[in-house]
């Protein structure tokens, strides 16, 4: 899961524009966080971004594919950035704020009922 300076520069650079993401070494890649909350991540320099329902079907009509930490089936709920959104920061800081929403609603306390 290994992460290159080089390209953790080069997300960073490309999220510029969505003010106060930073990247946290985490397990050879790193963490990509906003206001404390990891939205994204890097691993064997790609990048990958958090989903949910309401923003899975953007990454599968790109055909994106599903995070699978160290090769295992596992699936997390983050998929890989297509190509040609990574290459245009308007366009990443666009998916990355929903995937940031992805993760808030996902940090939200369930409602327990009684």
């Amino acid at each position: 899961m290994a992460v290159s300076e080089e390209y953790l520069q080069f997300v960073l650079d490309q999220l510029a524009g969505l003010k106060g993401v930073s990247a946290r070494r985490m397990f050879g890649g790193a963490g990509l966080y906003r206001e404390g909350i990891m939205f994204g991540l890097i691993a064997d320099d790609k990048a990958y971004l958090r989903v949910d329902d309401s923003n899975r079907k953007s990454f599968e009509d790109a055909g994106a594919e599903p995070f699978h930490p160290y090769g295992k089936k596992v699936t997390m709920p983050y998929y890989e950035v297509p190509i040609e959104v990574l290459e245009d920061p308007g366009d990443f800081c666009a998916w990355a704020e929903k995937a940031l929403a992805a993760a808030v609603r996902q940090k939200r306390p369930q409602s327990r009922r009684k």
